[in-house]
Order: C-alpha cells, then structure tokens, then sequence
C-alpha cells in the first residue's frame, strides 16, 4: 500500500477542510441572509464545481495559477516557486473544488435556524458578528460538521483536478486516488485492490459518523 500518497491524501484534505471552514462560513452565511436581487450567481458559482467536469475546472485552475497569470507571478515573486504541481497549488484547486460541499450543508443549516432567536440577539444589543458566533453556529452545528466531513471525505478521493493541477509527483502531489491508478496501469491489481479497500472503508466510516452525527444530535430536539 502506498502509505507516502495516503498521507498526502489525508493532509490535502485536512487542510482543504480547514481552510473551507474559515472561508465557506462566511458565504454561507452571505447566501442564507442576504437580500441582493443578484444572490443566484453566487450561489451558481458556488455550486458550478457540481457540474463542471473536473478536468475543465482543473485546466482553468492551472491556467490561473500558471507563472504568466497575476496569481502565479506573486507567488513567484514571494516564494521563489511556482504553483502548478506543487502541493499548494494542488490544495488551492481542492478548494476550489470541494467548496459546494462544504457551503451548501452550511447554508441549509443556517436557513434552518429559528430567525426569532436572532432578531431576539439582536434586539438584546448583540451585534451580528457576535450573533453569528454565539447563536447561529452553535444551533447548526449538525450542519456545519456535515459540510465538514463530506468535504474531507470528497478531497480524499478527489482524482481529475489534482492530476490536472498537481500532476503525478511522488510525495508531492501524488494523492491516493493518482496511486491507485498508477497502479491498475502497472497491471498491480493487488495493490490496487488493497489501496482501493482502504479508501473504501474510510469513506464508509466517514459518512457513517456523518449520518450518526445528525441522527444524534437532532434526536435531543423534540418534534424533529
């Protein structure tokens, strides 16, 4: 088994995961609120990664981040290196990518929050950010962890946007689901299988606890 691209695997999506979580909560929150007449393109653009291929989006990623756009020439300027097959280029398109997963459950759990207890936090003279911290995401928890886990459990297994983004370069950006390839390619179909149980088990694990997680936690709520 190739433990080297697990590991690359499950650092990718931590930090996917991470980032997503300080980034999709504030869309999310945006796309549950507001008002703006324009609000379906947001949330389009959110969702387009559902739909796209991800060889398309990873060929526009790697076009953004090439060392001739403005984002690759600041990075370069800064670091010295070039995002494309890198591991920071390859995290950006993860995010990019899994960015549905974590927004839409987050957005739907806020939707779902009683809007009299924040006009009451309100009217007590909270602000909205406080409000937001104290009120909102504690009640949607279930939601937010959901977002959580489903966008961990999709990088994990993420195939075409890292291979257009990060290529296939051992302990670099070499993923899990790049390793199982090479090795069905090798006609390695032992190893395959093996590789390829493994992420099959985390993936069930993963959304068993998701599944788990909502059924015990709304289960202490009456009449939900």
């Amino acid at each position: 088994m190739d433990w080297q691209a697990i590991w690359l695997s499950v650092r990718l999506a931590v930090s996917t995961t991470a980032i997503l979580l300080v980034i999709g909560l504030p869309i999310a929150y945006w796309i549950t609120y507001s008002t703006r007449r324009w609000k379906f393109l947001v949330e389009a653009l959110v969702a387009l990664p559902l739909v796209l291929p991800p060889t398309v989006l990873g060929f526009y990623v790697l076009l953004a981040m090439g060392p001739r756009s403005p984002i690759g020439a600041l990075y370069a300027r800064l670091t010295g290196g070039m995002l494309p097959f890198s591991f920071q280029g390859l995290l950006l398109g993860s995010v990019l990518y899994s960015m549905p997963f974590t927004v839409q459950p987050v957005a739907a759990a806020f939707g779902a929050v009683d809007r009299r207890l924040i006009e009451a936090s309100w009217c007590l003279g909270v602000s909205r950010l406080a409000t937001f911290r104290r009120v909102i995401v504690p009640l949607a928890l279930p939601g937010v962890a959901t977002g959580a886990i489903l966008t961990f459990a999709h990088t994990l297994g993420e195939f075409g946007v890292v291979l257009m983004v990060g290529g296939n370069i051992a302990g670099v950006t070499r993923t899990v689901s790049i390793s199982i390839y090479d090795q069905v390619q090798a006609l390695d179909y032992a190893a395959a299988a093996q590789t390829s149980l493994f992420l099959l088990l985390i993936s069930f694990v993963v959304l068993a606890a998701t599944y788990g997680l909502q059924r015990r936690v709304w289960g202490v709520w009456p009449g939900r």
